[in-house]
C-alpha cells in the first residue's frame, strides 16, 4: 500500500493505494478496506476527478489499481462468441488491433477520438465506460455492437447488456467491490456495417456536442434486416434511438427512410443547453448526423 497527499495549492486529499497482482487480489482488497473505494484503470478521468476535490464526485478513501490485471488485458476472439475485449485495454491498442480494425471499425471510429495519442495511451475502454459521461466516444459504438458488461464483485459475477450499464451522468450499475472485467461482442453478422461521428468545437482534445452511432444489417435484397442507432451527449445516459430504428427495419435505405429515420432520431433525444451548445442545436445535428452515420453503415456493409 502507498499514500498520496496533496501537495500545497491542490485539492487533492490523502488516498490510500492498492497495486495488486491479481483478480482474486483486488476483490480482496475491497473486502478488507470496506465502502469508500475506486477502481483505477488509466486515470485520465479520475485523476482530474481528484484534482477537483471531489466537487462532482465522492472523494475516494483508496485506490485499487486494476490496470495490469491479466484478466482485464485480454483481447481475444471466439468464432461462437465474438470477441473478449479486456476493460484495461487502452484507446490506441483498440485503434492498433488487426481484429479490431477489420471486424469492429466502429469501435476504432470512437476510441481513435478520445483525447491525445499521449491520452490514447492510458485511457482504456472500460474507464472510458465507467466514468459515465453522456458523451463517451466509445459507449455508442459498444451499444450498437450489442456489447455486453461481464462483471465480477464481492457478490459474484454477472453479464448485463451494456444498454442497462448507465444509470445516469457518473452513475453505473456497479457497486462497491464491482469491477468491470470486459466487454463481450457479438460476431459480426453478413451484409453488416457500423459508422461513428461526433460533432466538436475543436478535432481532438474535446468532448462530444453530440455523438452517433449506426449499425445496420442488409438483406440479400437490400432491404434493412436489423439496424441500431446510439446516440450520446443528448441524454443522462447515451441512449438508442429504437423508434428510428424501427422505421428502418425491412425497407430498402431510400433517402426518404433516412430522412424519416434522422427525424424520429431527434424526436427521441431530450437534449440540454449549456455553454457549449444550446438543445435546438444538439437536436439539429442529431438529425443531421444520423442520416450521415446510416450512410456511412450502408456504405460499409455494401448496400
Amino acid at each position: 500500500m502507498l499514500e498520496s497527499c496533496g501537495s500545497e495549492g491542490t485539492e487533492v486529499r490523502p488516498f490510500a493505494y492498492f497495486a495488486p497482482a491479481t483478480l482474486d487480489e483486488a476483490l480482496e482488497t475491497f473486502r478488507r478496506e470496506g465502502e469508500g473505494g475506486r477502481p483505477l484503470a488509466g486515470g485520465t478521468d479520475l485523476v482530474v476527478q481528484l484534482k477537483e476535490g471531489g466537487h462532482k464526485f465522492p472523494y475516494p478513501r483508496y485506490l485499487v489499481s486494476v490496470r495490469r490485471l491479466p484478466e482485464l488485458r485480454v483481447t481475444e476472439w471466439r468464432d461462437d462468441e465474438g470477441l473478449r475485449l479486456g476493460a484495461a485495454v487502452t484507446m490506441a491498442e483498440v485503434c492498433r488491433h488487426p481484429l479490431v480494425q477489420e471486424r469492429y471499425r466502429v469501435l476504432v471510429d470512437g476510441a481513435s477520438l478520445v483525447g491525445s495519442w499521449q491520452t490514447m495511451n492510458m485511457a482504456t475502454v472500460g474507464g472510458n465506460l465507467c466514468n459515465a459521461a453522456p458523451s463517451a466516444d466509445t459507449a455508442s459504438p459498444l451499444l450498437v455492437l450489442g456489447a455486453k458488461a461481464h462483471i465480477i464483485g464481492l457478490g459474484g459475477e454477472r453479464v448485463v447488456p451494456l444498454e442497462e450499464f448507465f444509470l445516469g451522468p457518473g452513475k453505473t450499475v456497479l457497486g462497491h467491490g464491482d469491477i468491470l472485467v470486459e466487454l463481450l461482442i457479438p460476431p459480426p453478422l453478413p451484409r453488416c456495417g457500423a459508422a461513428y461521428a461526433r460533432h466538436t468545437p475543436r478535432a481532438r482534445m474535446d468532448i462530444a456536442v453530440v455523438g452517433v452511432a449506426a449499425w445496420v444489417s442488409l438483406d440479400e435484397a437490400g432491404r434493412v434486416a436489423e439496424a441500431r442507432i446510439a446516440l450520446g451527449a443528448v441524454a443522462p445516459t447515451p441512449i438508442r434511438a429504437r423508434r428510428a430504428e424501427a422505421a428502418l427495419m425491412g425497407r430498402l435505405p431510400t433517402e426518404d427512410v433516412l430522412e424519416e429515420a434522422a427525424r424520429l432520431a431527434q424526436e427521441e433525444c431530450s437534449p440540454i443547453s449549456d455553454v457549449r451548445g444550446s438543445a435546438a442545436f444538439r437536436r439539429h445535428l442529431v438529425g443531421v448526423m444520423t442520416k450521415r452515420m446510416l450512410k456511412e453503415a450502408l456504405a460499409r456493409a455494401g448496400g
